[in-house]
């Protein structure tokens, strides 16, 4: 078989089954249900695996609980930092959950969700955060109700309450700290509600992740308050599943060494350029040559990163950027016309399937 066209994506069904495991490990130990995060990962072709041991999806739009819907199935929470009036009467018929952003939209739409549970987000004044723009709990945040009167007043009108407060926070003392807070903060509203979300955020299938002391946090809430506790994972339940596969086609010297390579940070992996943050390279392994890997789109900054590696690339050789599930074929866009990745999955028998390929023609379809 002829080796695939880069760049490709490619997931590994097998890497993908060890958080699905650990999702499945914290839902018997803690109780806890797990919707995961389109807004993180929806590359529907590996579903099916995933349905086995998640309860549903979380949306922040109504074309992502739409797809969770008909894609994923089990349970839709729909949450929206807006919604227009169609589009909620649109997302009531096929979502489980629907949570409004605001004392205000919950007012004005409530009348269109009804029979349905009915969530809203609460901004609880904390939050864990390595990055301002990713903080939800920042200042002047739209995101979530913080006034406790405001609250107070609409409590009887909703079955659930929303607490998304993390973003890659992999500390359990911070995470059992600031579930105490939230508990103690909103005892009252708490023992009136269904059902709660901890939102995203959380890293507990990062490797020596102490699952006891998270589980028995989460079992412990749920007990004293009398709710079903839901987690929103998307990076955790996608972490370390997938590369971006890519071919050398120049290298050029400018003080380094670089190398540039068939794909894009601007149009492959757009949080990297965002965050200002450089993806790691599984291959080739590390080592001591120095290399900066770079796209090929004309953008100046368009930089993977600098490396040490185990070889002297040359023009043809394969580079694989790992870890790159998560907020990225989401993101992917055709700036410059550059060749949108394919997307290629490794099946737990090992078979290597191409689910999705583009063309000119998806190229110019998403102009007019």
């Amino acid at each position: 078989m002829s080796p695939l066209a880069t760049p490709y994506y490619l997931i590994d069904e097998n890497r993908l089954k060890k958080n699905m495991e650990i999702i499945q490990h914290v839902r018997e130990a803690s109780g806890a249900r797990s919707v995961l995060a389109l807004k993180c990962f929806s590359t529907w072709s590996v579903f099916e695996l995933m349905s086995q041991y998640m309860d549903g999806t979380t949306s922040s739009t109504v074309y992502e609980a739409r797809l969770g819907y008909e894609k994923f199935g089990k349970e839709v929470h729909a949450y929206s930092v807006v919604y227009s009036a169609s589009e909620v009467e649109e997302v009531s018929q096929f979502a489980t959950k629907v949570i409004f952003n605001s004392v205000s939209q919950l007012k004005m739409f409530k009348h269109l969700v009804q029979g349905k549970k009915i969530g809203l987000r609460v901004n609880p004044g904390i939050s864990c955060s390595h990055y301002d723009l990713a903080d939800p709990a920042r200042r002047c945040s739209r995101l979530g109700v913080n006034n406790r009167d405001e609250l107070s007043d609409v409590v009887n009108l909703v079955s659930g309450m929303m607490f998304h407060f993390n973003c890659e926070n992999d500390d359990v003392d911070n995470i059992i700290s600031s579930i105490s807070l939230i508990g103690s903060r909103y005892a009252e509203e708490l023992k009136r509600m269904e059902w709660i979300s901890f939102g995203g955020g959380i890293s507990f299938t990062k490797p020596g992740y102490p699952l006891d002391r998270f589980c028995r946090a989460l079992k412990d809430f749920s007990e004293n308050y009398g709710v079903q506790i839901y987690l929103e994972p998307g990076e955790a339940a996608i972490t370390g599943s997938a590369e971006l596969v890519t071919t050398v086609l120049d290298i050029v010297h400018n003080e380094v060494d670089i190398a540039i390579v068939d794909a894009s940070v601007e149009a492959h992996l757009l949080d990297h350029l965002i965050y200002r943050t450089s993806p790691g390279v599984s291959y080739p392994g590390k080592g001591t040559n120095p290399f900066m890997i770079a796209g090929r789109s004309c953008l100046a900054g368009d930089v993977f990163g600098s490396y040490g590696l185990e070889t002297v690339l040359k023009v043809g050789d394969q580079v694989r950027i790992s870890d790159t599930a998560g907020y990225t074929m989401v993101k992917k866009n055709w700036f410059n016309g550059v060749h949108m990745p394919s997307i290629v999955v490794r099946r737990l028998g090992g078979t290597v399937e191409t689910v999705r390929s583009f063309s000119y023609e998806d190229y110019i379809n998403s102009l007019s």
